[in-house]
């Protein structure tokens, strides 16, 4: 199973996705019979209906990217949303350094370095 030999990957219609989600949700089949029926790879079969579940099957794309960025730049944000994004960010920075990484830099420069690094490169200077 898996891809196709050849070297070219194999590209399936909406509706043989269709066709496989159906019969999972439907038909109550097993991921396996499923994917053994139509000659493909079971874990291909899960993605599927996660994308259906998730309203992106016919595009085939998964969400990427920061959900928040958008936020970030809307100027026409309220107070109170304005203050659950900061606390947000601040959330996200606070487990950051839990786990021993500082921010070095911004934007494409940005770069995650250990405490412990920072500490060293700081006391050699």
């Amino acid at each position: 199973m898996g891809r196709p030999k050849g070297g070219k990957n194999r590209k399936y219609t909406y509706e043989f996705k269709l066709k496989a989600v159906e019969a999972y949700l439907n038909e109550h089949r097993s991921f396996g019979s499923i994917a053994a029926e139509l000659n493909i790879d079971d874990k291909r079969v899960r993605d599927w209906v996660k994308l259906y579940n998730e309203g992106l099957l016919e595009t085939g794309r998964k969400r990427t990217g920061n959900p928040f960025a958008a936020l970030h730049s809307s100027k026409s944000l309220s107070k109170e949303e304005r203050l659950e994004l900061e606390n947000l960010k601040l959330k996200i920075e606070n487990e950051r350094l839990k786990k021993g990484y500082q921010v070095k830099g911004g934007g494409i420069n940005k770069e995650y370095v250990s405490i412990s690094d920072a500490n060293t490169r700081s006391s050699k200077s």
